[in-house]
């Protein structure tokens, strides 16, 4: 199964470099100019994240095929760090902290990390059972849910923020049921 691990186009917030995991926030014009510019792969089926960004890039890259709408594909709650970037949050004590802990530390009244990427896991495993083996399958989601799979399942095996990408990007990779692995990355 080929499976397209795409990241949402470009909002306001991203733009910002804000933590925007909850906020229902739409795609900005630049992210919306950038998307119709890219070619992406082809697909079977479409899955996105309920999130207003996911499903407007959904939209723009696949306007023919009907959204397969999954909930656990959704972001991590930031929880205070919330629409926040680094210039409102570098004067408190305990963000520092979560920077020197490389993200390990919870988000302050948020997601626990490792409750987010078991909930991004296990959609990804109920999910993905459900196509024919020989599918092309497009997942419009977030940063933190494609780094969270892929973290867990791809070989070879790297760490969480080594799957980074940046929006409107992705990676094209194959599932053989049990691992997948990276066949190339698209800018």
């Amino acid at each position: 199964m080929n499976i397209s691990f795409i990241r949402h186009g470009l909002t306001a917030g991203n733009f910002e470099k804000r933590y925007i995991g909850t906020t229902d926030e739409p795609l900005s014009g630049i992210g919306v100019s950038q998307l119709k510019k890219r070619i992406y792969p082809r697909a079977d089926y479409v899955i996105a994240s309920p999130m207003k960004r996911c499903i407007q890039t959904a939209n723009l890259i696949y306007p023919l095929y009907p959204l397969i709408i999954v909930d656990d594909f959704r972001e991590c709650s930031f929880g205070r760090f919330e629409g926040k970037n680094y210039n409102d949050l570098k004067t408190d004590e305990y963000y520092q902290k979560w920077i020197d802990s490389e993200g390990r530390l919870p988000f302050p009244d948020g997601e626990l990390p490792d409750n987010f990427r078991r909930r991004c896991c296990n959609a990804f495993e109920n999910e993905i059972k459900k196509f024919p083996l020989n599918s092309d399958i497009s997942l419009i989601v977030h940063g933190g849910t494609i780094m969270s799979i892929l973290s867990h399942f791809a070989i070879p095996q790297m760490s969480y923020f080594d799957y980074q990408v940046q929006n409107g990007c992705g990676f094209h990779t194959e599932w053989d049921g049990q691992k997948i692995i990276i066949l190339s990355e698209f800018l």
